[in-house]
């Protein structure tokens, strides 16, 4: 059972809403055979029983390799199957044709009208339902419905069926085979919904980071423009009064290098505060992410008083793990913890969006070859998160552990130690 976890879990959820859709549709090839064909044997002899079924058999199959195709039509992985329509419908008209053909003019009796009868409806339900996918508007589907319906009236009238007989076989179709288009135009609906909303939410991943890189843009920009200009103005001017063999040339340049010296602490400054992480911050913003997001977060704990290195190095696990739930999970709810306790910060950060709990990487937990492999693919796939933050808690004599905490729970877990005299600090902040 491991395998079919592995696979079903390394799915993203629109591969895996697919892969449902998909089968979906196959299990409707399925029905059709077992319902018609399969119930042919209860009904007349074994000779006609097995060419009945596989007549339905091949019309199963042949629906499910459309809705195949149509399904990656939809998704604009391939061309519209037009030459597999026309050979759907023209084979479901031909069956149909036949199955009436055999209840008029085969073996008697009772059981070869109903075998036929069932064969000739379903045929023509199944066939209209399917056909639907391969159609664009609305039009042309209520079209494909209503002209097998008609079909099945036209058809079955003049070969011998009562008028309200045919009447009923038409409506019978229509209500069936209408039913059967709708949930097939609904479930493709709902799929291309599912593959909007997961293109959007990596979108807004994207536009976060493009907004940071903005900011961080913006402060530089802020900081050096206006020392960057004067620096340039200085220049000149040194260099003409050089020219001119004045003195104050070296004063121009002294003030040069002491605005060059001023900037680079500015600069130091700016990318010192970027870097370093206020963990309430971090907190009140993964919570909106997250709630943004549609993901159930739950914050607790108090963060008041922890030195600023230690809620600078939990600041940045907090927005690793928000990062990696937002562009690597699966997750409908998410529960940060933060406990002091015996001189020591642990943060815990757990979420149900396991992709996949069964494998193992070193490079994941607490560096021990056995530990659980976490979730995130930038993780699986050698990505460098959680080697930065192991590095960053490493600064503060910290851990980090991640991986499995039970079926379908993934959780993070780092742990600094506090300096000495800040307990008695939480203690009076409390």
């Amino acid at each position: 059972m491991r395998r079919p976890r592995r696979w079903w879990g390394r799915k993203s959820t629109p591969a895996k809403v697919e892969t449902y859709t998909r089968w979906s549709f196959h299990f409707f090839g399925l029905t059709e055979i077992l319902m018609i064909g399969v119930s042919a044997f209860g009904q007349v002899g074994p000779r006609l029983a097995t060419g009945l079924s596989l007549l339905v058999i091949l019309h199963a199959a042949v629906c499910m390799l459309f809705s195949s195709r149509a399904l990656d039509w939809t998704r604009g992985r391939r061309a519209q199957p037009l030459r597999l329509l026309w050979v759907l419908a023209v084979l479901t008209a031909v069956i149909s044709i036949g199955a009436i053909g055999i209840a008029e003019r085969g073996p008697g009796g009772d059981g070869v009208d109903a075998a036929a009868g069932s064969v000739f409806a379903g045929v023509l339900c199944f066939g209209a339902g399917t056909i639907t996918l391969g159609v664009r508007n609305r039009r042309r589907v209520v079209a494909a419905v209503g002209g097998f319906a008609l079909g099945a009236g036209a058809v079955s009238f003049p070969l011998g069926m009562p008028g309200i007989a045919s009447a009923a076989v038409a409506g019978l179709v229509l209500v069936a085979g209408g039913f059967l288009a709708f949930t097939s135009i609904f479930s493709v609906w709902l799929l291309n919904a599912v593959y909007t909303l997961d293109e959007a939410k990596e979108t807004r991943a994207r536009l976060a980071v493009a907004e940071e890189r903005l900011r961080f843009g913006r402060d530089l920009h802020d900081v050096m423009g206006r020392n960057l200009a004067v620096i340039a103005l200085k220049s000149e001017l040194a260099v003409q009064l050089s020219r001119r063999g004045r003195p104050e040339a070296v004063e121009q340049m002294i003030e040069v290098q002491r605005i060059a010296q001023e900037s680079q602490r500015e600069v130091r400054g700016v990318v010192r505060g970027y870097r370093e992480t206020d963990l309430e911050v971090e907190l009140t913003g993964a919570r909106g992410v997250l709630t943004a997001a549609g993901i159930d977060c739950e914050v607790s704990g108090e963060t008041s008083g922890l030195p600023t290195e230690v809620q600078s190095a939990l600041g940045w696990v907090v927005r690793e793990a928000t990062t990696n739930v937002l562009r690597h999970g699966d997750a409908d709810k998410v529960a940060v913890v933060v406990q002091t306790s015996e001189g020591r910060v642990v943060l815990t950060v757990e979420n149900d969006g396991v992709a996949d709990a069964a494998g193992t990487n070193p490079a994941v937990g607490s560096g021990s070859p056995g530990r659980p492999a976490a979730t995130g693919r930038s993780v699986a796939s050698g990505g460098s998160g959680l080697a930065g933050l192991r590095e960053r808690l490493a600064a503060v004599e910290g851990t980090l552990e991640a991986g499995s905490a039970g079926k379908g729970v993934f959780r993070l877990t780092a742990e600094v130690p506090l300096p000495p005299g800040a307990g008695g600090l939480l203690e009076v902040a409390s």
